[in-house]
């Protein structure tokens, strides 16, 4: 690379739950520079879920981080041209990339459901991947799968 790698900047905690992944998440679903929005957006789709879980003892950020963990992939196949054909070769994923592609996944998913609200949508999805259902949790699901069927050609490994 001609440019050295950026610095990664630090993250502030968020105002109510003091927590960096919060912040993290906030900024990806943030559009057009609207972070106040988006917070809006996260803390009354927390409320949401606060009111329709179903385990008791779990708040609803801990049923949150619930949700990420079940759609974190641990595989990814990456595209590799050897001669003339491009194989699939699947890879162990970073931790900080695992977590960049649940968050990805989590709002894309819930962006394509059919609730009124930004809010209903994301807390939707939280719940459903809180229980391992839903859209996210079956694209992990799949990606899993791509990985296991391309396992013949991880000998060609970079």
């Amino acid at each position: 690379m001609r440019k050295r790698q950026a610095k990664r900047r630090p993250l502030l905690p968020d105002p109510r739950h003091n927590d960096q992944l919060v912040t993290r998440f906030v900024n990806m679903m943030m559009w057009d520079g609207k972070k106040s929005v988006a917070f809006k957006i996260f803390y009354d789709a927390l409320d949401i879920v606060e009111q329709k879980k179903t385990d008791e003892e779990k708040t609803s950020l801990e049923v949150w981080k619930e949700a990420l963990s079940n759609i974190m992939p641990h595989v990814e196949v990456r595209s590799r041209r050897v001669g003339g054909a491009t194989f699939q070769i699947p890879r162990q994923i970073r931790p900080d990339r695992k977590i960049s592609t649940a968050m990805k996944w989590l709002i894309n998913f819930s962006r394509k459901r059919n609730e009124k609200s930004m809010a209903q949508k994301l807390a939707a999805e939280i719940l459903a991947a809180a229980k391992e259902e839903g859209a996210a949790v079956k694209k992990r699901v799949d990606t899993h799968k791509m990985a296991e069927a391309n396992k013949a050609f991880s000998h060609f490994r970079f």
